[in-house]
């Protein structure tokens, strides 16, 4: 689904000399890359403060954290995304809240935010999921409006801007309260292990979210909040300061990708391609689409006999996880997000594809729904 090989053999001089420079310094945990990578992503994501941790899971729980929330808290999250969204919720012991999604843009829809507001709502976690961002305007709104805090959860959409209603364009991750991300290797800024960060614009929550990051310890030894230890370690951050200075042009090289399969497939009745969403960007973390009459197992089944690699993201929604089950909701309250769990297949699409690679992918993809559909 990725070519991670081919995008480090076009920057193997400086990632090499970056992994080595570290090595001699031996400055492994918080050294000088670490500062330096903090820096530079805070002046691409025009944001104040950047709070680098382990892992994007590890981000969205430091967060919850530096809100304050408490168990029995009401967590407002979409059921069309991957677990960890909800797992922090429930780790925490607050109670996450599953809405359903826009059936067009795959994002959380604004409608069933407001529906789901109890008094005992403190927080909603937009997903910008594949890669362009949720209705920020509204969800914005509609968290003014009931003093909600706000947690973008951009571990799929680094780099996608949002033009918000009022003309001023801001990067996804940095219009709520905090944004957070992950920088596992797949990611569109990934590094070659595990990785994360946060964000914010707000100075006491940067202080209280580095601390608790950092075991709850501005001053070493002296523990002044409930912390955890996630540090994002030097290496990473050497590396993710070289694939930071190519991230615009790896967003380009997906959105290639993506204008090329929208070609392929814009004639294929029954075949949905990508939705385009008129305030956001898309970096194009995957490229999804929905099929409306053909069974997506076949066609996957297809795909691997010809060695092509697919994915389903997801096949199953959170409120019908097991882990997950709760008697609030049951099969049939989301429609669109179990349509689309039952529909979806994501086709490859990284930042080293060619034309050739393309051909590869979309004609037996396109040959397979023809025939499907000619049969009717």
């Amino acid at each position: 689904m990725v070519d991670l090989i081919g995008q480090y053999e076009k920057i193997k001089p400086e990632i090499d000399k970056a992994v080595l420079d570290v090595i001699a310094s031996s400055a492994y945990i918080n050294g000088p890359e670490v500062k330096k990578f903090q820096s530079e992503l805070e002046n691409y994501l025009n944001v104040k403060h950047v709070i680098p941790c382990a892992n994007g899971t590890d981000a969205l729980q430091i967060a919850m954290m530096g809100l304050g929330l408490k168990p029995g808290d009401e967590v407002i999250t979409a059921s069309f995304t991957y677990v960890a969204t909800a797992e922090v919720i429930a780790l925490l012991q607050l109670t996450p809240v599953l809405v359903d999604v826009d059936p067009k843009t795959y994002q959380i829809d604004p409608e069933a935010v407001k529906k789901a507001i109890t008094s005992k709502t403190k927080a909603i976690v937009p997903v910008h999921l594949f890669g362009q961002c949720a209705p920020m305007d509204s969800i914005m709104a509609i968290a003014r409006a009931h003093e909600l805090y706000v947690i973008e959860d951009t571990a799929q959409a680094i780099g996608a801007r949002y033009t918000m209603n009022d003309g001023s364009t801001q990067m996804a991750g940095t219009i709520g309260d905090i944004g957070t991300t992950s920088f596992f290797p797949s990611k569109n800024l990934g590094c070659y292990g595990d990785g994360g960060a946060i964000f914010t614009n707000n100075d006491d929550l940067a202080t209280k979210m580095r601390m608790i990051a950092n075991h709850g310890q501005s001053v070493q030894y002296y523990h002044d909040e409930i912390g955890v230890n996630s540090r994002l370690d030097s290496i990473q951050a050497a590396i993710l300061r070289i694939k930071l200075r190519h991230l615009d042009e790896y967003a380009a090289a997906r959105n290639t990708v993506a204008d090329y399969y929208d070609n392929a497939f814009k004639n294929l009745k029954g075949v949905i391609t990508p939705a385009r969403v008129q305030n956001s960007t898309h970096v194009f973390h995957q490229y999804t689409l929905v099929l409306e009459n053909a069974d997506r197992d076949e066609l996957r089944k297809f795909l691997a006999e010809k060695e092509i690699p697919s994915m389903i993201y997801y096949p199953v929604p959170l409120h019908m996880q097991k882990a997950y089950t709760d008697k609030r909701y049951k099969e049939g309250d989301f429609p669109a997000t179990e349509y689309l769990c039952k529909h979806v297949i994501s086709l490859p699409i990284h930042t080293e594809m060619n034309e050739e690679d393309l051909t590869t992918i979309a004609e037996p993809v396109k040959d397979f729904l023809t025939h499907i559909i000619a049969q009717g």
